[in-house]
């Protein structure tokens, strides 16, 4: 029970976030807030509280898993190899054609608002904050605290304080931003489409949910990003369960080059179905989007569900194999890990 009392301090101290005026013509705005596209199974407190009293004996051990090796330096002076960086989690750089690209920044030792509770790192950060390198775009796909970390993000804007990143963000949350004193941001609902330099980002529907308090469940929207470059198209599901999404994006944007997909934070299954993939699920999605190439994420960083720590990768590549897909097809990095994009490039 001191988990549970912990959540709710944790909850209740957390600030909240405003949502815009909804638009009555589009089927996922409501006047209460966002809705997903498709009917699915919800789980409000009452069912937490059941989660939480049916895992409280469970003992879910954690372990700092390998740390691949990298260059900071070469990163930092990279602005022309094509290179994928996962730095734990859903926090990815991306450096292609020039632009060095962050995925949901989270760079804490806790996934939580305050530093003494919480979800704790057990895996430390692939590349700390101070080592990035010079980063011109932040994608946030939703504001749950393990995707959206406001030291990280601070952080990031303030030691870029002569050329900042563009930060852009699913709608509703820019007004935390500018709260944060970061005004550098580009809102998008579902669909929106924005240019920069060369590439096309796209805000696209995923299913999940959204909140910081128990008070603003749903009040900002959760989203995942397509960036369209004329030479690769890449993919950032962000948090999200299984759904008819993947299909649609699918049939309207094409097909991806290369996805990042969660893999973890699946159990029990009767409560995270609706919110989260489990590996089969995202071997479904990996197919719908028609995606060349796909990587794990959202897995061996912090404990946030009753899986096994190391489970996530062995039942992938069972669920990969029973649908006769290469592991290269369907990979996963160590933390840390820079791998050359190169091969993406032999279309």
């Amino acid at each position: 029970m001191k988990s549970l009392m912990g959540m709710a301090f944790l909850m209740a101290t957390s600030a909240s976030c405003q949502t815009l005026p909804y638009d009555p013509t589009k089927k996922h705005h409501t006047a209460e807030g966002f809705v997903n596209n498709y009917p699915h199974e919800k789980h409000g407190f009452t069912e937490l509280l059941k989660w939480k009293w049916e895992s409280f004996d469970l003992e879910v051990k954690t372990k700092a898993l390998p740390l691949a090796e990298n260059d900071p330096e070469y990163l930092r002076k990279n602005r022309t190899d094509p290179t994928l960086t996962w730095i734990g989690h859903a926090t990815f750089l991306l450096q292609f054609a020039g632009l060095n690209i962050l995925t949901d920044p989270q760079l804490s030792e806790r996934a939580s608002p305050v530093s003494f509770a919480g979800p704790k790192r057990y895996t430390p950060v692939g590349l700390p904050i101070e080592r990035l390198p010079l980063i011109d775009v932040v994608i946030i796909s939703h504001n749950h605290y393990d995707h959206l970390d406001l030291t990280s993000v601070k952080q990031i804007n303030d030691q870029q304080k002569n050329k900042p990143p563009l930060f852009f963000v699913p709608l509703g949350l820019k007004s935390w931003f500018a709260e944060q004193g970061i005004e550098n941001v580009v809102e998008m609902d579902w669909w929106d489409q924005q240019r920069h330099r060369e590439w096309t980002i796209h805000s696209v529907p995923v299913q999940h949910f959204s909140a910081r308090t128990p008070w603003d469940r749903d009040k900002t929207l959760w989203t995942g990003w397509i960036l369209q470059h004329p030479d690769f198209v890449f993919f950032f599901a962000g948090d999200t369960g299984y759904s008819k999404d993947f299909a649609d994006i699918q049939k309207r944007l094409g097909p991806i080059d290369l996805s990042a997909l969660p893999i973890g934070a699946y159990e029990p299954r009767w409560f995270m179905k609706s919110v989260h993939f489990n590996p089969d699920d995202a071997v479904k999605a990996h197919q719908d989007l028609r995606s060349r190439y796909s990587v794990g994420m959202h897995w061996g960083t912090f404990k946030l569900t009753d899986e096994p720590i190391e489970e996530p990768p062995r039942l992938l590549k069972k669920a990969l194999e029973r649908e006769g897909i290469s592991q290269d097809k369907f990979f996963i990095m160590k933390h840390g890990q820079t791998i050359s994009l190169e091969f993406i490039n032999s279309k």
